[in-house]
């Protein structure tokens, strides 16, 4: 398996009301990141881009299970699969891009 580059890890930020409230109560966000992606890869890419020397302070991943969908009897695929990590990050740290 090759290495990924620090920048291919994380795909999105995933930005909704329940992040919000993640966010301003635990602060953790939450990023789409890539399938092949593991924790230390994570926090390496989280701190290289958003520049967080050491605040990054946990990692929990999760793998989202593809949507299903039916047309009479075919079954297709509605959204693939994907994984979802989130961050928690030190209490002086933030990101920008979720405190909006």
């Amino acid at each position: 398996m090759p290495e990924l580059h620090p920048y291919d890890v994380i795909i999105r930020p995933v930005i909704t009301e329940k992040v919000n409230a993640m966010v301003a109560d635990f602060n953790q966000v939450v990023f789409e990141v890539a399938l092949n992606a593991n924790k230390h890869q994570i926090k390496e890419a989280v701190e290289l881009v958003f520049e967080l020397e050491g605040k990054v302070l946990k990692v929990n991943t999760m793998i989202m299970p593809a949507k299903r969908g039916r047309r009479g009897r075919h079954e297709t695929v509605r959204k693939r699969q994907w994984k979802k990590a989130i961050v928690t990050l030190a209490e002086d740290a933030q990101i920008e891009l979720f405190n909006v």
